[in-house]
């Protein structure tokens, strides 16, 4: 049976260089190519894709994530499996309950890469060992671990949002996203959000702007 691909990532040489590579699998073929999140999930929906290979990042446009969501709601819909060089818990976090089948790092070897992609989509989970190491990391400590929400808002405050901003995107009144942070701080022995910021980034649970 032949694997069909949509390609989704802002950058043409990335997208050059993944169809080179996945077109040395005779299962697979490349039928589409996205360079922004919202046109991989108008490409998606017309029924001729299996796997949909997802960046995350799109520049100003709509996030991969949320492309994943919006794409994965669908009945019949084609698995998604994230493609990033991101490995933070906040990426992975979303994009795993957004209804990502899968979560590789963009330096996964080819034939990483092209397992992760049949494995998807027969339906399975494709996790980088990496990706996989934190997930768990996660379940054995769910006491010290910042919850989704945490990690949003601690993101947001590390790309520079004040209380009432975050309160604002999030839709969120300015006293839970003080009482999230509150949390924030005792998960992390910190005191400010600075150095709250500065911890979750050396521990890679959120990423810098």
């Amino acid at each position: 049976m032949t694997i069909r691909l949509l390609l989704a990532d802002d950058h043409p040489v990335v997208r050059a260089g993944l169809r080179a590579v996945l077109d040395t699998e005779p299962d697979f073929t490349v039928v589409a190519e996205a360079a922004t999140a919202e046109r991989a999930v108008e490409l998606a929906a017309g029924g001729e894709v299996d796997v949909v290979l997802m960046d995350l990042q799109f520049g100003a446009g709509m996030h991969g994530s949320a492309a994943t969501e919006e794409i994965t709601a669908r009945t019949g819909a084609p698995r998604v499996l994230v493609l990033t060089t991101y490995d933070t818990d906040a990426d992975i976090l979303a994009a795993v309950e957004a209804g990502a089948s899968g979560y590789l790092l963009k330096d996964a070897p080819p034939e990483e890469l092209a397992a992760a992609v049949r494995t998807a989509a027969a339906g399975q989970s494709a996790l980088a060992p990496a990706v996989a190491l934190r997930l768990m990391d996660r379940m054995r400590m769910p006491a010290e671990a910042l919850t989704k929400r945490e990690l949003e808002v601690l993101q947001l405050v590390a790309d520079g949002l004040s209380n009432q901003q975050i309160s604002k995107r999030l839709f969120l009144s300015q006293a839970t996203v003080k009482s999230h942070l509150v949390h924030v701080y005792a998960k992390l022995g910190v005191d400010s959000r600075t150095a709250a910021v500065a911890a979750a980034t050396t521990r890679r649970l959120i990423r810098t702007p």
